[in-house]
């Protein structure tokens, strides 16, 4: 197959869209499928034997946080010039309009995937959220023109249809098993993310820094227990905001991690903590706990699906900080602690990046059939 991606973030950009198409497009070329990735131009020109064809990226007023490209006709000419059996739109919202629009103005199949609750997002912004509506209407009116959609959960996949997104099907989730692993444990790790106090209970959290994260929700645990610490892991646009939330608070902020050092983040931690409920999946849950962590998140659908309650971790309400507070004391009970580590990290060895690799080959060649069905049909009524 010749497969052209189209995607609003890719390297050297970290997340858990990356980090799924990265694994995605290893597995493709090992079966030697020719890839060519159209993202923005952030100085990455291959990627495992594929082609990443940048295209320009600007810092929008809005977010300075990361680069994006806005829609360009320079996608139609990459699409003219690859000719692709089929094109896959990962998060069409900007450059990834551009895609879904060529693909169709060219007659290339089309197959896109949600992986961003971008509509959520403008809860957590006043001055956007009057656009919500026409964000839904405009995402929709995208992924309605693809053959095939994609999402990362079942509770998300219920959304979309309900929001009247056609054909939608969930893409599993997957996790490295061997680059997450307890075994990564680190004395020195675990110094530096307590800053220095390795007795305390120490709470990790990775991701991006944003509002809609809600990693602010978190403070009031830090004010009523003083044994426990935090370590936030990650950068955005709102990190100069909650350093400045957190100060007097037992809280280190490290920026952003990558390769070993982020192994021995996540296995050297007591807990791991997520309270944002606008996420599609949260991949960083399935890393915490293929590095044998139980999960301490607030309860949405995406979580649900993911952690078994008193199993893996332990679920609170959101915006409550008794129930948090009673989450983070479940795991204070040792012989407890040890069986839940154990099982979070049995549960994530279920969901190598295997699975979700043969999945997506799988709609890639329903998407085929579908295209060639559609020909024979026109091709009879012609």
């Amino acid at each position: 197959m010749k497969i052209v991606i189209i995607t609003e973030t890719f390297l050297p950009s970290t997340d858990g869209v990356v980090t799924r198409l990265t694994e995605a497009i290893k597995y493709l070329r090992q079966l030697k499928h020719e890839v060519v990735i159209i993202a923005p131009d952030l100085g990455v020109e291959e990627f495992e034997g594929a082609v990443v064809e940048g295209v320009k990226a600007i810092t929008m007023p809005f977010y300075r946080y990361r680069p994006f490209s806005l829609p360009q006709k320079k996608v139609k000419s990459i699409l003219e010039k690859h000719n692709p059996d089929f094109v896959h739109v990962v998060n069409p919202v900007s450059v990834g309009a551009s895609g879904v629009h060529y693909a169709s103005k060219l007659d290339i199949p089309l197959i896109a995937s949600y992986h961003t609750h971008m509509p959520k997002y403008l809860d957590y912004y006043k001055l956007y959220r009057p656009f919500k509506p026409f964000l839904w209407n405009f995402i929709r009116s995208l992924h309605n023109k693809a053959d095939i959609n994609l999402c990362t959960s079942e509770t998300i996949r219920k959304e979309l249809v309900e929001k009247n997104f056609q054909n939608v099907h969930v893409w599993k989730r997957g996790v490295d098993i061997e680059k997450y692993h307890p075994k990564n444990y680190s004395n020195k790790m675990r110094m530096k993310l307590s800053n220095g106090n390795i007795d305390k209970k120490l709470l990790l959290y990775v991701g991006r820094l944003a509002a809609e994260k809600e990693i602010d929700s978190i403070k009031p645990l830090l004010n009523a227990r003083k044994d426990v610490c935090l370590a936030i892991v990650g950068d955005g646009p709102a990190r100069k905001q909650l350093e400045e939330e957190f100060k007097g608070t037992n809280t280190v902020f490290t920026g952003f991690m990558h390769g070993k050092e982020l192994s021995e983040a996540f296995a050297s931690a007591d807990a791991f903590i997520f309270p944002s409920v606008t996420e599609t999946l949260g991949l960083v849950i399935l890393e915490s706990m293929a590095s044998g962590l139980p999960v301490i998140a607030a309860k949405s659908g995406p979580t649900m699906e993911q952690i078994t309650e008193g199993k893996t971790g332990y679920l609170y309400e959101q915006d409550n900080i008794d129930s948090m507070i009673q989450a983070v004391t479940q795991i204070e009970n040792n012989e407890l602690f040890e069986q839940i580590k154990k099982n979070a990290r049995t549960e994530a060895e279920k969901f190598s990046w295997i699975k979700p690799s043969v999945q997506l080959i799988e709609f890639y060649e329903r998407l085929l059939e579908m295209n060639e069905m559609k020909m024979s049909v026109e091709s009879i009524n012609s």
